[in-house]
C-alpha cells in the first residue's frame, strides 16, 4: 500500500503545523483557564470559538469529510498525517471541527440522513454551531 503523501496533503500539514504553532499550543492554558472559570462547565470558553474562526479562515476545517463539498475531500490515508498533529493538543481537534463524537456522527448523517436530518444537525454540526453526543445501550 502507497503511504506516499500528495502535494495537497503536504501543503495542509505545513498550513497546520504552523495553526498549531501559532494559535493552538499558545492558547491552551488560556482555554483551561476560561474553562476553571465557568459556571456552566457545557458551554464553550470564548477562545475555543476564536480558535475555530481561525481554523476555518485557515482552510483547517471539517478536514475528516473525504467529501470536497462538505470536508477536504481526503482519504483515510491523506487524513491520517492531520490526526497525528490534531491529537499532539486536546483542543486542537474540537477547533478543527475535527473530534470525536461529532465527525463520526456528521459522517452518519452524510451517509444516512433524511433531508430533515441534514437540515436540522447535519449543517450546524458542519458549521461548528452545536456539538453531538453517541450513546448505546
Amino acid at each position: 500500500m502507497d503511504f506516499s503523501t500528495s502535494p495537497h496533503t503536504d501543503a495542509l500539514r505545513q498550513r497546520l503545523l504552523t495553526f498549531m504553532d501559532d494559535a493552538i499550543y499558545p492558547n491552551e492554558a488560556v482555554y483551561t483557564k476560561q474553562v476553571s472559570a465557568t459556571a456552566n462547565r457545557w458551554e464553550s470558553p470564548p477562545i475555543m470559538e476564536t480558535l475555530k474562526s481561525q481554523a476555518r479562515a485557515a482552510g483547517l476545517w471539517n478536514l475528516f469529510l473525504p467529501d470536497s463539498e462538505l470536508g477536504a475531500g481526503l482519504s483515510n490515508v491523506e487524513y491520517a498525517p492531520l490526526c497525528e498533529i490534531l491529537g499532539r493538543s486536546d483542543i486542537a481537534p474540537e477547533a478543527c471541527n475535527c473530534a470525536a463524537p461529532d465527525t463520526g456522527n456528521m459522517e452518519v448523517f452524510v451517509r444516512y440522513g433524511t433531508d430533515e436530518h441534514r437540515e436540522r444537525w447535519l449543517s450546524p454540526l458542519l458549521e461548528g454551531r452545536i456539538r453531538s453526543a453517541y450513546a448505546m445501550t
